[in-house]
């Protein structure tokens, strides 16, 4: 089925280029059929704590089926990395992705990145062996510690990044927390290879290639995931929530002081990165709360959103521009920060937004009133031209991708400046100056 999708694309692209002129147009093209076949099919699939490790193609490939296949993929990754887990990060026998809310999730017992890339380069403890926590924020090393404020570690001193961006603010004028992690097959890459450390690094004669995913066994997995603080106008009963340390970190922005306080989190984005074979740019699954953001153009239908404030619109409170990183000076410290306005800028695909109500229902049937039935597929970015010799990209579709948690500031569709997974990842390195397999990871070694 895979050599089916291959000569579909390649043959849909050659026609393409030689009628249009190129591969914006295929892109397009295949972005456009995607986004508008008329009708979506039901869900037959159970709710499963198994991992696809594989797209999940049905046996007639078109172009009109391929973008509803790599969004399965992606609402049968988010279910089973969400699933109740043990104590030892596996999925619970006998319950469902909606029961046991208090318990830790698969994704979890990952390995965050601030326990893999340590001062000095020193070697990370074992996959079973969890790092402490900052003296300042207490000993429960099973708890997770929320130390960024970006999607990269120090956000607030790189003002001159070359694209936009800033912390995000929600409407108690609490900082958004971010973490990184990765499952196990990639964890031990990083630490076969030594790739933990700049000096193993400069010892590595190679680019990085994580292990991907076969038939049976499931490859390489990064996450992200955007956390919002439960306060005032908060429902927790809408949320995945947790308990976690949410911690000012001295050591990565300049002019905070340390701090730490134990408060209870809501998943608000979900990032899922997943290296199947055939795929070496990665498949990019994004997920976000329903209540994050409106979507320009379409009415703001929420009684409450996340980021976003309808009084803004009829000039009744004082508001930040919309899409616009808070003003300066960044101090998670500060309570008092201006909330962020943001709205979506690309709506959701219909047919995309169509499997996000089957996936809610089956949710729904299964633990009714679960929380995960809030939570919504942005879309799939997958790369329609994988094999490419002339475009490492392989030609992503759709063209761009973007979660308002995760890229709020840097939304649209302007080619090298709007969010696209596989086209900004595609530049990631090593800090040897190597490709890194589209993953900026590597870049912390010290």
């Amino acid at each position: 089925m895979k050599e089916n999708r291959v000569l579909l694309i390649a043959g849909a692209s050659l026609l393409l280029a030689a009628c249009d002129g190129g591969k914006d147009e295929t892109v397009s093209a295949i972005s456009a059929v995607a986004a508008s076949s008329s009708s979506v099919s039901p869900v037959e699939e159970p709710l499963s704590p198994e991992i696809p490790a594989k797209e999940p193609f049905g046996g007639n490939v078109s172009l009109e089926s391929l973008q509803r296949d790599f969004d399965i993929f992606s609402w049968q990754s988010f279910i089973a990395l969400n699933w109740p887990a043990d104590t030892d990060g596996n999925p619970n026998a006998g319950v469902t992705i909606g029961e046991q809310p208090n318990t830790m999730r698969v994704w979890q017992h990952y390995k965050e990145s601030r326990d893999i890339f340590l001062p000095e380069g020193t070697t990370p403890p074992g996959w079973d062996q969890p790092f402490p926590p900052p003296a300042t924020c207490g000993s429960d090393a099973t708890k997770p510690l929320l130390r960024q404020v970006g999607k990269t570690p120090n956000v607030l001193d790189e003002s001159a990044e070359p694209f936009q961006t800033g912390p995000l603010i929600d409407q108690n004028g609490q900082y958004t927390r971010y973490e990184i992690l990765t499952n196990q097959v990639m964890f031990d890459y990083i630490l076969d290879n030594d790739l933990y450390s700049k000096a193993g690094q400069a010892k590595f004669n190679a680019k990085a290639e994580f292990p991907f995913g076969t038939d049976t066994e499931v490859g390489s997995i990064m996450l992200k995931a955007a956390w919002k603080v439960m306060g005032e106008g908060d429902d927790p009963g809408q949320f995945y929530t947790t308990e976690a340390y949410v911690y000012n970190n001295p050591h990565e922005n300049a002019g905070v002081s340390e701090a730490c306080q134990l408060q209870r989190v809501g998943l608000v984005g979900f990032h899922i990165g997943t290296k199947v074979e055939g795929n070496p740019q990665w498949i990019w699954s994004t997920f976000e709360h329903v209540n994050n953001a409106p979507t320009q153009g379409q009415a703001a239908d929420k009684e409450h959103y996340n980021y976003y404030n309808h009084h803004c619109a009829d000039g009744g409170v004082d508001c930040t521009a919309v899409n616009e990183p808070p003003p300066r000076p960044w101090n998670p410290a500060n309570t008092n920060t201006p909330p962020s306005q943001i709205e979506r800028v690309i709506p959701i695909a219909d047919d995309t937004a169509a499997l996000n109500r089957q996936y809610q229902q089956k949710l729904q049937a299964a633990v009714p009133g679960t929380v995960w039935a809030n939570y919504e597929l942005i879309s799939t970015q997958w790369p329609t031209a994988a094999g490419d010799v002339t475009d490492e990209t392989g030609v992503p579709a759709p063209t761009f991708l973007a979660n308002t948690t995760l890229e709020t500031y840097i939304q649209g569709r302007v080619k090298q400046t709007s969010s696209s997974c596989i086209q900004c990842h595609n530049n990631a390195a090593m800090t040897n100056g190597k490709k890194s397999d589209f993953t900026y990871l590597l870049e912390r070694a010290q």
